[in-house]
């Protein structure tokens, strides 16, 4: 019923989607409107052998054209409404025409926003955020007798959803910063927020921390008075920025909040991970999840892909694929829990695209959680190699080994792979845990963990 009342309002409308992308959301927007009777566009930089995959999910609409490579003027200003990939920032000279035109523009999160009949739960921070939605939806859909929507950033386009939505479904949503971006423009906040952690990230998108966290905090600053803000107990920061908000806050007790389900947290989760499991306990709860259905699903939970996700065992190595770690903080809490949980050494995979963060933390912490690190290429990489190779880091080694580092370079990640499996020995553990972005060698972060795991499964036992 909703899809055909959206056809009275788009059929024949031209419908402009800015960045087709690769993790979904171009898909779902293009198709979204192309059954809703609109004349659809894609425009993206990127070429078509680039977007292939994102292009063979489209085959089948024969209504929608491409310009692919470039944008075009005469394309924006005769759009009568632009969908905006997340990724192309609000000072784009594109954007900037279509409002000296007056073509409304909308990102994918904020068209949702506008249409969903239901409640929505948002979920953000740095890092932990997968996890949290996860997890929260899998809660809700063991204990509740209602529907249940997990989309957003999670590589779920929010537009495969919204036709089936029905006002007393859960929907829980994934935020960006740059979903909370396009958000703030509408002055719109999900009636529950819920917020993991805040630390430096996307410097090469943001002029400083406080615009990053500025963003993030886009997911309550437009909130009413009765809606609500999960954040863990305890964390300075979000206490801090989240004091004047207009709605309720709930501070979450993360060890009082786990303890019916401390034999299961152990064995399931790693200690980084524990703040987000106590916030998906904690808003199941209230909304009236039992114990019993948590304990059940805590029981079942798998890692996401890509989130020290072990991939095989391969004589006697391990083989871990983390390649979410776009930051140098993330790799470094995976560097620091797989050196407590395991008990041989790790080879890690790092480096690649810079975000403008700084690495001194990450390379102290490569000194004194690895044996040898593999850099893939880029100017990340090159920051990274400069700090570990600093003589002031000798001494985070000191008693750990009786040489230095290993450090070895590689072009691409079956060479990054073959080099790191050489270096391991029985009971090591290679890691894939970038630090850094992944774009000019691969994709996005998904693919360049895909290659990962290609690699390491075609890789033959040592003799």
């Amino acid at each position: 019923m909703f899809l055909d009342d959206l056809k009275k309002v788009f059929r024949n409308k031209k419908v402009l989607i800015l960045g087709l992308g690769l993790h979904g959301g171009g898909v779902g927007a293009a198709s979204f409107f192309a059954k809703a009777g609109a004349k659809v566009l894609v425009a993206d930089l990127k070429s078509r052998k680039e977007l292939a995959s994102s292009l063979a999910a489209l085959r089948r609409y024969e209504s929608i054209s491409y310009v692919l490579g470039r944008h075009r003027r005469k394309d924006i200003v005769a759009a009568d409404l632009i969908i905006k990939n997340p990724g192309v920032p609000d000072n784009s000279p594109w954007l900037v025409l279509a409002r000296v035109n007056k073509i409304p523009v909308a990102s994918d999160i904020e068209f949702f926003f506008s249409y969903c009949p239901a409640k929505i739960i948002g979920v953000t921070g740095t890092k932990g955020k997968s996890t949290t939605a996860s997890l929260l939806a899998e809660f809700l859909r063991a204990g509740t007798k209602k529907r249940v929507w997990l989309a957003g950033n999670i590589r779920k386009s929010v537009f495969e959803i919204l036709p089936q939505i029905r006002s007393d479904d859960h929907v829980v949503l994934e935020l960006s910063s740059f979903q909370l971006d396009s958000l703030a423009n509408s002055r719109m906040s999900p009636h529950i927020a819920v917020i993991t952690n805040i630390f430096p990230d996307h410097l090469n998108r943001y002029k400083s921390f406080k615009h990053y966290a500025g963003s993030k905090m886009n997911i309550f600053r437009y909130q009413k008075k009765k809606d609500l803000i999960f954040i863990p107990r305890g964390d300075v920061f979000l206490e801090k920025i989240t004091r004047g908000a207009v709605s309720r806050r709930v501070p979450v007790d993360v060890e009082k909040a786990l303890r019916p389900y401390s034999s299961i947290i152990g064995k399931r989760f790693f200690s980084h991970q524990i703040p987000s499991v106590a916030l998906a306990v904690a808003v199941s709860r209230r909304f009236g999840v039992s114990e019993l259905i948590i304990r059940k699903v805590l029981g079942r939970f798998r890692q996401l892909p890509g989130r020290l996700e072990r991939v095989r065992v391969l004589s006697g190595v391990t083989f871990v694929n983390d390649t979410t770690a776009t930051n140098p903080g993330s790799a470094t809490a995976a560097l620091r829990v797989l050196r407590e949980r395991n008990g041989g050494g790790i080879v890690l995979i790092a480096g690649g695209s810079d975000k403008k963060l700084p690495v001194k933390d990450f390379a102290i912490a490569i000194c004194k959680f690895a044996k040898a690190v593999v850099f893939l290429p880029g100017e990340a990489t090159q920051k990274m190699n400069l700090e570990i190779r600093n003589p002031v880091y000798a001494k985070a080694t000191a008693g750990k080994q009786k040489s230095k580092i290993i450090v070895r370079e590689a072009k691409t990640m079956k060479e990054a792979v073959a080099k790191a499996y050489a270096l391991a020995e029985k009971r090591d553990t290679v890691l894939l845990s970038p630090g850094a972005a992944s774009f000019g060698l691969f994709r996005n972060e998904f693919d360049r963990g895909d290659q990962f795991v290609k690699a390491v499964m075609r890789l033959a036992p040592k003799k």
